[in-house]
């Protein structure tokens, strides 16, 4: 067990109940640099610097006998180094209750405490920087996001102008250091600290904010009270600030300002912190310059608002994050916003949630050069109605930065509403033609109105006929009989577009469909044949639905055929032939309930449905020619 606990290389104690080190492992020792003799009898309070997580863990152990609590806890080292380490504690039981002895083993997770606190540094950096309106409102939230995401207890903002940012900076060399932003934490008192700081001035190369001022790069000072500052290292020390380091706000060589960050701790130099923060430094001195940019622009807008405010289109020009920067009297008028209620809204909150995310596309494509010529997009009004903008969009760029993206609109919410009417008419209107004519006709027909006539070698014709339907409907009024018609035919006809067939018209109770016609097939006879095979089960239902006694007489051909337009007022599409003769004999001399069909569309058909031989017929104009019945489908 001494073998084991030596060899490990998580730092391993084992104290009394009351927190006195009984036993240490090399590990721990290397960790927090004291020798076993120097732990060996002390309190665990020695190297844990919050003690109440530590009188806590003991009072679960001995009240509760809780084991392997697991916790993390700020510790110090010999030289009073911080370190965060994560503790496993088990209690070891003894026959005499109250003398259990604990057993602690801690790793140091110091190392991914700093990368948290600098993704989430990174992170709250930029977050600031996208959502700021301004220099003065930002350079505070950066501070403070700083200290608090880095474990610093002050920060400071140095520049040579009166705010960073509002003025042109003068000669660097020659330039007077002042302190113009203070950020402290509630955990110290700093009040004479601070006095101090807003009386002194420093010259580049003095002190350490003179000292970045000049070098143009970051800069660490393990103990601030150490490094002969005469006028705040001793305010520094009465405050309990040690480490320190602090950056350079640099635009390529253009320096606006220095940052400087204090610690209670004496920390030994952050080669990775150092290279974060100047980072950082870049992106705000990025920040300041364009938001420099913008109070120009917005400047130079104003001498051009009284024609913007005349204007009758509407104008609006926004900044990168899209907050409005100006809209002129016509905006505001259309889409009823107050000033008030848009100084706190974005471009984005009044997109149509349809348009939103292509605007956004587009938004930010302008912003990285991109140039479009014209766009359109729905936007909401306050009292939610929904209006549409076309017109002009553009970038303004300064120094290579997005500083404000312009569009001048027109409301063109009625042209297009106009338009779809139009639009929604010349559909209406393409649905009435196919009725009437068959989609590869229609289309020709609607470019270059003419006779269109044309020869069909191969098809297949249909003809159904309800029989009896006269007697029957005989005691029916003229819309009862129309209502019959229309359930019967439109049943076809989903029978018609369901086999892509094509109806060509209905006589009295006659339906006449053909297969071939406008698209050239193949298995023309075999769409038709299962149309006629669920034509009789459409009867069937029909009759069932509606007690009704309605019985079809289907007759079928297959050759070629015919077939035009004529009359080019009334669109009328027709066949003419044997073909059409022939199949309307078929269904005029059929059996009621059958489907007959010549023996040219039996070639067709008999490899994959079921056909009876019904014989010879006389057939007008051609004689006697052989028939058969139309079964069903194989199986």
């Amino acid at each position: 067990m001494h073998q084991l606990i030596t060899a490990i290389a998580d730092a391993l104690f084992i104290t009394s109940n009351l927190g006195e080190i009984k036993k240490v492992n090399r590990a721990a020792q290397k960790l927090f640099g004291f020798s076993e003799e120097e732990l060996i009898n002390q309190p665990m309070s020695l190297i844990i610097d919050d003690t109440q997580v530590l009188t806590q863990a003991i009072y679960r152990h001995s009240s509760f006998k809780q084991n392997s609590q697991n916790f993390e806890v700020v510790c110090r080292t010999k030289t009073r180094e911080k370190r965060l380490i994560a503790f496993s504690c088990s209690v070891i039981p003894k026959k005499i209750k109250g003398l259990e002895d604990i057993v602690y083993i801690g790793r140091d997770v110091t190392a991914r405490q700093h990368r948290e606190q600098r993704t989430s540094t990174q992170y709250a950096i930029a977050r600031i920087l996208s959502e700021s309106q301004s220099v003065k409102q930002g350079i505070p939230q950066i501070l403070q996001s700083i200290c608090q995401n880095l474990g610093c207890d002050l920060g400071e903002l140095w520049t040579a102008s009166q705010y960073i940012g509002t003025s042109v900076q003068g000669d660097s060399i020659n330039a007077v250091l002042r302190c113009v932003e203070i950020w402290s934490s509630r955990v110290i008192s700093v009040r004479e600290f601070k006095a101090i700081t807003w009386q002194t001035t420093y010259t580049p190369g003095v002190g350490l904010p003179g000292r970045i001022w000049i070098r143009r790069l970051p800069l660490w000072i393990q103990d601030i009270t150490k490094d002969g500052d005469k006028r705040r290292s001793q305010p520094a020390a009465e405050t309990g600030l040690h480490a320190a380091f602090g950056f350079p706000i640099l635009d390529d060589s253009e320096i606006l300002g220095v940052m400087v960050f204090f610690s209670r701790d004496v920390q030994p130099k952050d080669k990775d912190l150092l290279q974060l923060v100047g980072s950082i430094g870049s992106q705000v001195a990025q920040f300041i310059k364009r938001k420099q940019a913008e109070d120009a622009l917005v400047e130079s807008e104003e001498r051009y608002r009284d024609l913007f405010e005349n204007a009758n289109d509407l104008i609006q020009s926004v900044n990168a994050s899209g907050h409005f920067l100006y809209v002129n009297c016509a905006w505001r008028e259309t889409l009823g916003y107050s000033e008030a209620e848009i100084a706190n809204m974005t471009v984005f909150d009044i997109i149509h949630p349809e348009c939103k995310q292509d605007f956004l596309q587009r938004f930010y494509r302008l912003l990285s050069g991109e140039k479009f010529n014209q766009i359109k997009s729905a936007f909401v009004t306050k009292d939610g109605q929904t209006i549409f903008l076309e017109g002009n969009i553009n970038c303004k760029f300064v120094e290579g930065h997005p500083v404000a993206v312009r569009g001048i609109f027109r409301n063109v919410t009625q042209r297009l509403a106009a338009e779809e009417a139009l639009r929604r008419h010349q559909e209406e209107t393409e649905r009435l033609l196919l009725n009437i004519l068959p989609a590869a006709i229609s289309k020709p027909l609607k470019q270059e109105p003419a006779n269109i006539a044309e020869d069909f070698a191969d098809v297949t014709v249909l003809f159904a006929d309800i029989v009896g339907f006269t007697e029957i409907t005989a005691s029916m009024n003229a819309i009862q009989v129309v209502n019959l018609l229309n359930q019967i035919f439109s049943a076809f006809d989903r029978l018609t577009e369901q086999y892509g067939l094509e109806r060509i018209k209905t006589i009295n109770d006659a339906y006449m469909v053909v297969g071939g016609l406008s698209t050239r097939r193949l298995d023309h006879a075999q769409a038709i044949a299962q149309m006629a095979l669920h034509i009789q089960t459409v009867i069937a239902l029909f009759n069932t639905e509606n007690n009704q006694n309605f019985n079809i007489r289907i007759g079928i051909h297959s050759g070629s055929v015919m077939a035009g337009v004529i009359n080019l007022n009334n669109f009328t599409y027709d066949l003419w032939g044997d073909t059409i003769n022939i199949a309307s004999c078929m269904e005029s001399q059929g059996l009621v309930g059958k489907i007959q069909v010549t023996e040219d569309t039996y070639k067709y058909l008999c490899d994959e449905f079921l056909l009876e031989k019904r014989g010879e017929i006389e057939v007008k104009s051609k004689g006697k020619m052989t028939t058969y019945l139309l079964i069903g489908k194989k199986r």
